[in-house]
């Protein structure tokens, strides 16, 4: 493959805020703790050597627990025992349980992760780094996940659905495996896709199980760790701070005079999530509802359920896994029960991680080093030939498609299709007669000015009109160009959004995996093109 990379802000699809962020400008040092560099990571390990004993007991043997009955490689299995001893740390990534990992960045977020161990590794082999995947099982917007895209097409998991996703059963997606296996064809490669839907929706129960079986047949072999937070041994580490967040409204607090703070260094960064008074749900049977105090008592919105201050204590106590941790809560809850160093996110994500270091600091937690995870864009062989044909190059095919046409047609035009210099010679032109209005009669600036006016703007319609009848008669080439930009760019968005990663495995096969391993490197801070030769 051949590597070349693009500034982040010059691809138009990422936030100021984080492009500000990767680009460390000084005014948002306040927002994070360390900069995303290996230097970094030796504070980072020295701050995180406070993460107890008594929770790395407690993790690995529910790691233990949640890999009962699962293929796991003797790498992952090495990881996961290595949690037990200090000096062992994590780097994680989560994502949400996508039907068929959803968007291709599902596999950009683990192989981020999976070569920031290695890389660390390399440089501090006194220590051990584990990569994690953090299975977002808790989260109830099904909508957002019960689909993929494939070949121009959404396959939808079509189902009623209420509760954490993860809990849901797998009934019915037979029917989406039907409907998969007419399109991807009979090749070698699609018999192996069919094979891994099959064994993952198909042969399990719920769409956890389901969902850890695919992340560990796609990445067993690299060491990866699943971790499911949807665990009651786990979620009684996080009481203490759950208490702290519903009965003093800390993170509420905090979070809130953060964002005042981003507000304050640039209005235009967008806010990514707001705090609430409770930033915990109430998670029991097929129910996950926000959990909200009125005068004292504490209700669960849309049921019948309530409880008194005491209570609440007692079912937090004694259920500790009935309490789900919303958005703002939830990177808290991350960092309590791992021994973590790093955690590894889009844009989105990292907007809102970019919220919470003072609610951090108010809960005497580590605040992780905040990574932005790789982008990349995957030109196949026969899309760059296109490329190479049309002369388009790689920060050309970012351009918004209106730019890029207009670009190409004055590139290839046998005409001037650029009324600057008709422009300069006009302004030199209106120069002197504003030098004469000057020294007769000053009340006719006001009419050189507007006449002036008109005849730029009717220079800017015959240019317009020109370089559209241009585009008329260079329509083949105007179609060949929106074509290759709308393969690469679906729905005018970045592909790694769009596609799913079945499509590039049918082009690729078991070559696609390594070929990302070997081609993304997460310290690198710019989007990714990659190329077959």
């Amino acid at each position: 493959m051949d590597i070349d990379c693009l500034p982040f802000r010059k691809t138009g699809y990422f936030s100021s805020l984080i492009c500000d962020y990767i680009e460390g400008m000084p005014e948002l040092e306040t927002l994070y703790n360390r900069f995303p560099k290996i230097e970094s990571f030796r504070a980072q390990i020295r701050e995180k050597e406070s993460y107890p004993q008594t929770h790395r007991d407690v993790l690995v043997n529910a790691l233990k627990q949640q890999y009962s009955g699962l293929e796991a490689s003797e790498l992952t299995l090495e990881n996961i025992n290595s949690l037990s001893n200090t000096g062992t740390y994590t780097i994680v990534t989560g994502h949400q349980l996508n039907l068929f990992t959803g968007p291709l960045y599902f596999l950009y977020k683990i192989i981020s992760t999976i070569n920031l161990a290695k890389q660390l590794k390399d440089e501090y082999p006194s220590y051990n780094f584990v990569p994690v995947y953090w299975m977002a099982t808790e989260d109830h917007d099904f909508e957002e996940i019960n689909y993929f895209n494939f070949q121009g097409k959404k396959i939808l998991w079509n189902r009623k659905a209420s509760g954490a996703v993860g809990h849901l059963s797998t009934e019915g997606l037979n029917e989406v495996f039907e409907i998969f296996s007419l399109g991807v064809g009979g090749s070698k490669n699609a018999t192996y896709l069919k094979e891994l839907f099959s064994k993952a929706y198909l042969d399990h129960a719920t769409l956890t199980e389901a969902t850890r079986f695919l992340a560990n047949e796609l990445f067993k072999e690299h060491g990866l760790v699943i971790l499911d937070g949807d665990d009651k041994s786990l979620k009684k580490l996080l009481v203490p701070y759950a208490k702290k967040d519903i009965f003093d409204q800390v993170s509420f607090k905090k979070v809130s005079d953060k964002i005042a703070e981003i507000q304050q260094i640039n209005p235009d960064y967008p806010v990514q999530v707001n705090p609430r008074e409770i930033n915990y749900f109430y998670l029991k049977d097929d129910i996950r509802e926000r959990i909200i105090e009125q005068d004292g008592t504490y209700f669960v919105n849309d049921t019948q359920l309530s409880f008194s201050k005491e209570e609440l204590i007692a079912e937090l106590e004694e259920h500790p896994e009935r309490f789900s941790p919303n958005v703002v809560a939830r990177p808290l809850y991350q960092e309590v029960i791992l021994p973590n160093l790093c955690y590894i996110g889009g844009g989105g994500e990292l907007a809102y991680w970019l919220e919470l270091k003072s609610s951090f600091e108010a809960m005497n937690v580590p605040f992780p080093i905040l990574l932005l995870r790789n982008s990349a864009l995957v030109i196949t062989e026969k899309q760059n030939e296109k490329l190479q044909k049309l002369n388009v190059s790689h920060s050309d095919i970012f351009l918004k498609q209106h730019s890029l046409i207009n670009k190409k047609i004055r590139e290839i035009s046998n005409i001037d299709i650029d009324f600057t210099p008709q422009k300069q010679l006009l302004e030199e032109q209106f120069k002197g007669m504003y030098e004469l209005a000057e020294k007769t009669d000053k009340s006719f600036l006001g009419a050189v000015k507007a006449q002036e006016v008109k005849q730029k703007k009717g220079l800017d319609n015959l240019e317009k009109r020109l370089l559209k009848a241009q585009k008329r008669k260079l329509e083949d080439h105007v179609l060949r160009l929106t074509d290759i930009q709308n393969q690469l760019f679906p729905g005018q968005s970045l592909q790694e959004r769009q596609l799913n990663f079945s499509e590039l495995y049918l082009e690729y096969g078991e070559e696609l995996i390594p070929m990302l391993l070997r081609s993304l490197n997460p310290m690198d801070l710019t989007f990714t093109i990659l190329t077959k030769k």
